[in-house]
């Protein structure tokens, strides 16, 4: 993606030229209502913010308009671009609300409303709330997708203009947009908003790797242009032969696609030799399986690096024939498309929303998007716990394998995943059965990790149950809370690690509430050696000044008149006395909620 109307060193700060120049740029997108819409937006948000400056000392409202852009690049409708200009003015004007409502329609109040909920979330800490703030992201995504297309698009604008903040805030950003932002805009299929993030991320986590692979690839541009212009003319003869109109553009990789090769094979960037790729689009299926033939015919195919991604598409929605030939004696990476599947694969589901002339905005079908199905499950089930949503992170965006069932099924598994997670995602039933597996035909350990596109038959049998090496060895989310709801309700021999610490640390927080009881226990019994000097115990015990309680005394502490107490109320013996620092009253998981102030009931001696 490119900053088409501003660029981030721009000096224009002034509200009107800056619309103006938005319209001069996206003016044949927005017309009519939308522009009408889009220009009150950017008056309300003048009026809400136009004396706040950022830390920086730039105006508050210059960043509201590069998200903007960022949409409109993409092409989404009026509504989206708006709530980019307003994504952040909750933060500014909580009252905000109802007035956007009014003015700009329930929709975009509601996508403002999701962006303010995740913007301040930290969530490059690994901790509970790291935890709680992935949920709330990614569940935002069900009622409306739009909400993370703005969040993405204002994670790009802060990448894009990274240089005002430190050296250990740029990396801290950098890591959270890694981790995080790309491998969600890649489940979304927004392959060029992931590869700019990506690259600019790359650019403040390891600033002397992007500099080194930067030098290289303008280095060889003159050679890299010759070699690819040869390869373009070649393809372009055979396909005028055979009558399909075609388009090629090519390009060098991404940086960060770059650096993940030179890790992952230990060389140098100048040591790679598949950096360069071309693009063919035409216009139907057929063509693309015809030009996979002419690509083959021109160029000898290296084995193994073919694949279907039109019959076979990627979760996302991503549809391409890839392949990579060998082209004067180097390397060279070929993706055949239609036009349709190159705006899906560009915009992912943004691509949805894309503006279309004299017509309504499409909305999206979130039900052919797998992630959002995952999400729709795991929020019914109502998980909070934090190692699972550790697990989630790494399995809803992480890396995926496709595999499938005897009857021709897909199953989309996070990589590393195996058949006892592949039973489980068949069905709960299959997985608490499952004995043995078949990948291909051929007998498979169910622990092995599965292959991208195998063919996977599971064996059951119903005297079978799931085992703690299973829960062990399981990679899902899914798998592993049913393993471990079975085992904590059947297995007698299952410790449950997991209570444990949680117990363990009620107990913790009843022994500092003790201590906090202890001080007020001294300083009561004070009072009352003061008082009872001049009173006399009647045996009773009030509550809230009332006297006429039912009330039974604990066994374990045996409290009599005099002694500081306290109570609270069981379920089956309603209101229990304990003296107030009775070691099993303080045990008693949440207790510090469940105390019920009381007091021994005295009467007075009578005066002469």
């Amino acid at each position: 993606m490119q900053n088409t109307a501003f660029e981030t060193n721009t000096t224009e700060t002034d509200p009107e030229v800056l619309l103006n120049s938005f319209f001069l740029t996206f003016g044949d997108f927005y017309k009519d209502q939308d522009e009408e819409k889009i220009r009150a937006a950017w008056d309300f948000l003048i009026q809400k913010t136009h004396d706040l400056k950022r830390k920086c000392g730039k105006p508050y409202y210059l960043h509201p308009m590069r998200v903007a852009c960022v949409l409109a690049e993409s092409r989404l409708g009026a509504d989206a671009v708006i709530a980019g200009l307003f994504h952040n003015i909750l933060e500014v004007d909580p009252d905000s609300y109802e007035q956007i409502k009014e003015n700009f329609g329930e929709d975009v109040a509601k996508i403002c409303y999701g962006t303010s909920k995740i913007t301040n979330l930290k969530i490059n800490s690994h901790s509970m709330q790291e935890a709680d703030a992935i949920r709330k992201m990614l569940f935002a995504m069900i009622d409306d997708i739009r909400v993370i297309l703005v969040k993405l698009a204002d994670r790009l604008d802060r990448m894009r203009n990274l240089n005002s903040v430190s050296p250990e805030a740029q990396r801290a950003v950098a890591k959270e947009v890694i981790d995080i932002w790309c491998p969600l805009a890649s489940r979304l299929g927004m392959s060029e908003l992931k590869s700019e993030m990506e690259d600019l991320s790359l650019k403040y986590s390891n600033p002397e790797a992007f500099q080194q692979i930067k030098a290289i690839v303008a280095q060889k541009k003159t050679e890299r242009a010759e070699y690819l212009n040869n390869a373009v003319k070649k393809i372009y003869t055979a396909t005028e032969k055979v009558g399909i109109t075609v388009s090629i553009s090519s390009r060098a990789k991404h940086f960060y696609s770059i650096y993940q090769k030179m890790r992952k094979r230990n060389k140098a960037a100048d040591e790679l030799y598949d950096l360069l790729a071309l693009r063919i689009i035409c216009q139907t299926n057929a063509e693309c399986y015809t030009l996979i033939g002419i690509v083959h015919g021109l160029f000898k195919p290296m084995e193994g690096r073919f694949k279907d991604y039109i019959a076979m598409p990627k979760a996302n929605g991503y549809q391409s024939l890839h392949t990579t030939v060998i082209c004067e004696g180097k390397p060279l990476e070929i993706q055949i498309r239609t036009q349709e599947m190159h705006n899906i694969a560009e915009h992912g589901v943004a691509s949805h929303w894309l503006y279309k002339k004299g017509t309504n905005h499409d909305l999206v079908k979130a039900e052919d998007l797998s992630i959002i199905n995952q999400l729709r499950v795991l929020r019914d089930e109502h998980l909070t716990d934090e190692s699972f949503f550790n697990e989630l992170k790494n399995e809803l965006l992480g890396d995926s394998i496709y595999v499938f069932t005897p009857k021709g099924d897909v199953k989309e598994l996070p990589a590393g995943a195996n058949a006892i997670d592949f039973a489980y995602a068949i069905h709960s039933g299959v997985g608490e059965k499952v004995v043995g597996a078949k990948a291909d035909g051929k007998i498979i350990q169910l622990t092995a990790p599965l292959k991208n596109t195998q063919i996977v038959e599971i064996i059951t049998n119903p005297q079978a149950h799931p085992t703690q090496a299973q829960l062990k060895a399981v990679h899902t989310g899914k798998a592993r809370q049913k393993i471990h709801s079975w085992l904590v309700e059947n297995d007698p021999t299952f410790i449950d690690k997991e209570a444990e610490a949680k117990r363990e640390a009620s107990i913790l927080a009843n022994t500092i509430h003790s201590k906090q009881v202890a001080a007020q226990i001294r300083e009561e019994r004070k009072k009352r050696r003061e008082k009872s000097q001049e009173s006399q115990y009647t045996g009773k015990v009030r509550v809230e000044g009332n006297k006429n309680f039912v009330v039974s005394f604990a066994k374990c502490c045996r409290p009599q008149p005099g002694d500081p107490i306290t109570g609270y109320v069981s379920h089956k013996k309603g209101l229990i006395i304990h003296t107030a620092d009775c070691l099993t009253f303080l045990r008693i998981p949440g207790i510090e909620n469940r105390a019920i102030q009381v007091e021994w009931d005295i009467q007075s001696p009578k005066k002469n």
